[in-house]
């Protein structure tokens, strides 16, 4: 990865993982016209999920402030995968779509503050080209019980 997205990615103290390994029968991304879909993404650090379970204030529940934050490595990955299908990420133009996904406490209602996490480090990367329809949707479970999942949706040139 080399260019102005590097750059800033480095101005940020970030790096792109390795593109995480699919868990079923499916791919990290993939192409369509000038669009790049990837595939949902888990907040794995070196192939690990760092946290499982639901968010939600009780005990033993993920916390929402650690959900944002996983919520930040899933886009993290999610760049890494489209990445690897349209070369470099400076081809972006638009991230167009986000969907968020939070196993959640039947009583916690904040997902959209957990997804702040991926959004807003979009607009930190692209600045305006970051900004994106999206979806923040509370579900029982997540494979692997990761509590956060993102899927991410870009235009490039």
């Amino acid at each position: 990865m080399t260019g102005t997205v590097a750059a800033r990615l480095a101005e940020l103290g970030l790096e792109l993982p390795a593109v995480a390994a699919p868990v079923a029968a499916y791919v990290p991304a993939v192409v369509s016209g000038n669009l790049a879909f990837t595939s949902g993404q888990l907040p794995f650090v070196d192939g690990a999920l760092p946290e499982t379970g639901k968010v939600g204030t009780g005990e033993g529940q993920v916390d929402a402030d650690a959900a944002k934050g996983y919520a930040r490595t899933c886009i993290l990955n999610a760049l890494a995968a489209a990445e690897s299908v349209i070369g470099s990420l400076d081809r972006v133009t638009r991230v167009v779509k986000v969907t968020g996904f939070v196993a959640s406490d039947p009583s916690f209602t904040g997902q959209p503050g957990v997804i702040n996490g991926a959004s807003e480090l979009l607009g930190e990367v692209f600045g305006d080209a970051g900004r994106h329809a999206r979806s923040a949707v509370g579900v029982p479970v997540l494979p692997l019980d990761s509590p956060v999942e993102v899927e991410l949706v870009v235009e490039f040139a």
